[in-house]
């Protein structure tokens, strides 16, 4: 299968701390792999290598193929890395479908002005139109972002992320915070964004985990312990005693 994104022995040190311990994964072009582990196993320190915010002390990171250890994160973006926590905030006064528009003029390199003349930007509408028409928000399109439920507005956040069309796509815990009924939906929405664009998952909702992931990977201590499926990983004792937190008998 096609490699988007390739991990090779990354290290992270932070004075004596190796956050990230030589490092090494692979996502695959349409799949779903999920990164687990306790907190402070380096999951964050991981992304933030991967998205260009931390530069990496050894290792190599490849994006479709090119090597993007050293560039920074707006030529990864360029690239097509997609990341929703690279949103810090939706415009609460603004519509879903105004929130839409600006994600889709900051992909065309606008200077946001899409509210003026709106004729002349009919095709950055027309887009906007087609991505609400088939997801679940379409019904709250013109309904202000202040007034949205919690797990409305984190697809949303989904949907503005993948306005930037990313090759690969890293998310941070879509699931927090969601009632079990939006974190159905939300399994719903990751699974059709599959066809669009490799996903690597940050997850501690092991039921998503587990419905989503086409492979797990396992860090702990800032070292992968495991990798597989989700089968393998269940039945993986080192896993089950330093995260799923069982033990054998």
């Amino acid at each position: 299968m096609t490699q988007v994104l390739e991990i090779a022995g990354l290290v992270k040190t932070f004075g004596g701390l190796m956050a990230t311990d030589h490092v090494s994964l692979t996502v695959n072009a349409g799949e779903i792999h999920a990164l687990i582990g306790p907190n402070g196993a380096g999951k964050s320190t991981l992304i933030n290598q991967i998205c260009g915010e931390l530069a990496p002390n050894a290792g190599q990171i490849h994006l479709a193929g090119r090597d993007i250890t050293r560039l920074p994160p707006a030529e990864r973006v360029a690239l097509g890395l997609g990341r929703t926590f690279q949103i810090t905030s939706l415009l609460d006064d603004m519509t879903v479908r105004e929130n839409l528009g600006l994600a889709v003029q900051a992909r065309e390199g606008g200077n946001f002005r899409i509210f003026d003349r709106a004729a002349k930007r009919a095709e950055v509408w027309d887009e906007v139109a087609a991505s609400l028409d088939a997801s679940a928000l379409g019904p709250r399109a013109d309904v202000p972002v202040a007034d949205l439920a919690h797990g409305e507005k984190k697809q949303l956040e989904l949907m503005m992320a993948l306005a930037q069309r990313p090759r690969l796509l890293l998310l941070d815990e879509p699931m927090a915070g969601l009632g079990h009924v939006e974190s159905q939906q939300m399994i719903e929405a990751l699974r059709a964004v599959r066809k669009d664009c490799a996903i690597l998952l940050v997850e501690h909702d092991m039921e998503a985990v587990f419905a989503l992931a086409d492979r797990i990977s396992v860090l702990v201590y800032g070292q992968i312990i495991a990798a597989g499926t989700a089968d393998e990983i269940r039945a993986n004792p080192a896993v089950r005693e330093a995260y799923l937190g069982e033990e054998d008998s």
